[in-house]
């Protein structure tokens, strides 16, 4: 049998662990269901090793093959998000307010189709980690397993994620050398004005008319202080101020995110942001507090990791089902932490024509999961491989 056909044989029953993951979603570190059904299915799977709260909740299985110094890590995020499904799936979320909007149940549904395959043949030299992370969604959860020692417990010498992407079709793959997703950073700004009566705005400092005016020298940023051929993103998402009609309030609050591809590109945002939002409000008579935030680094893939994941899935699936160049996104990832430490590459596999990501209509392509946990079992045959090659 093909490797295709070896994943085939199980992808029904892989369905239906993601079908069941999908209806009891989990938010952040809290996963105690989700990470008990991962270790009982490694268990199953006659793992070498399975070891539970690792980063809080993070659930790490060790697969060994023949002896062999070298070890490749693949990771998969188990977290859901804090939305109200409506896809009216019958295996819809039955828990309010939280949903796998994201597809994180059909990351895990695949590494874990993966980590029984690889599990029935070791057909390979070497270690393979299989990391199920928590907390992607907002909470570092990969931070969290590196500073819970994870890569001194577990040491590897690659390591490798997957996110399905709507649009890109059921079957295909993207990745690209370089950064793939941005760096996400939060800003808050206060506008200390003078408050007052809207009759007598002469009497006062108006926090609302000095926020206007920052939020739309923010956007100067990108258009005028960024080189064109850098990308970055300088978002303002919210802005408070006053409670009625006829009073000029004291303050207001601003807030939003900075995006960006590029280390330097992310710090000059970042300077930009307070210098801009001082200069403008001082201008005006006001003052300008800002908090500056930052968040997950920029998502760099290793040219050598992203070249063979190319490899990989081209020689499984034919070259058209790979994309080397795929343009990079500007949300961010916390697999970026992991990168920092560890050579490896992050890439996407095709969800079809799905809702967006985040969006209460999502739901993860079940008869993606198949070629996916494909590429997982050869990509980690093919790292090992190399590796002890070099």
């Amino acid at each position: 049998m093909s490797a295709l056909e070896k994943i085939a044989a199980i992808a029904g029953e892989a369905v239906l662990w993601r079908r069941d993951l999908h209806r009891r979603p989990e938010l952040l570190y809290a996963l105690d269901e989700t990470s008990a059904f991962v270790a009982q299915k490694l268990n199953a799977f006659g793992l070498d090793e399975v070891v539970t709260g690792v980063g809080g909740s993070g659930v790490v299985g060790v697969l060994r093959g023949r002896p062999g110094n070298r070890a490749v890590g693949l990771r998969a995020d188990m977290d859901a998000l804090p939305i109200e499904e409506i896809t009216g799936a019958a295996w819809a979320s039955e828990k309010p307010g939280a949903m796998h909007a994201c597809g994180h149940d059909g990351h895990t549904a695949t590494l874990l189709a993966a980590a029984r395959r690889l599990a029935a043949d070791r057909d390979f030299a070497g270690t393979v980690v299989f990391v199920f992370q928590p907390a992607e969604e907002g909470g570092a959860g990969a931070k969290a397993m590196i500073e819970d020692g994870l890569f001194d417990r577990f040491p590897v010498d690659e390591i490798y994620g997957i996110h399905n992407l709507p649009g890109l079709p059921v079957g295909r793959f993207a990745v690209r050398h370089g950064a793939i997703m941005a760096s996400t950073d939060r800003f808050y700004i206060d506008i200390l004005g003078r408050g007052g009566h809207a009759a007598r705005p002469q009497e006062t400092i108006d926090p609302i008319l000095v926020g206007s005016q920052v939020v739309t020298a923010l956007q100067s940023i990108v258009a005028r202080n960024t080189d064109p051929l850098a990308s970055g993103v300088v978002s303002v998402t919210t802005f408070h101020a006053g409670n009625t009609d006829n009073v000029i309030p004291q303050t207001a609050r601003l807030s939003g995110t900075v995006r960006a591809l590029d280390g330097r590109v992310r710090g000059e945002l970042e300077a930009s942001v307070s210098r801009i939002a001082t200069t403008v409000a001082t201008a005006f008579g006001a003052e300008a507090r800002v908090l500056y935030e930052r968040g997950y680094p920029v998502t760099v893939n290793h040219a050598a990791a992203a070249e063979r994941v190319g490899d990989v899935v081209e020689s499984l699936l034919g070259q058209s089902a790979i994309d080397r160049t795929a343009a990079p996104l500007m949300a961010a990832e916390d697999f970026s932490y992991y990168l920092e430490r560890v050579p490896g590459a992050y890439f996407f596999m095709g969800n079809g024509p799905s809702a967006g990501l985040h969006h209460p209509a999502y739901d993860f392509a079940d008869d993606a999961i198949a070629p996916g946990a494909a590429v997982w079992t050869a990509l980690a045959k093919a790292s090992l491989s190399a590796a002890s090659q070099a």
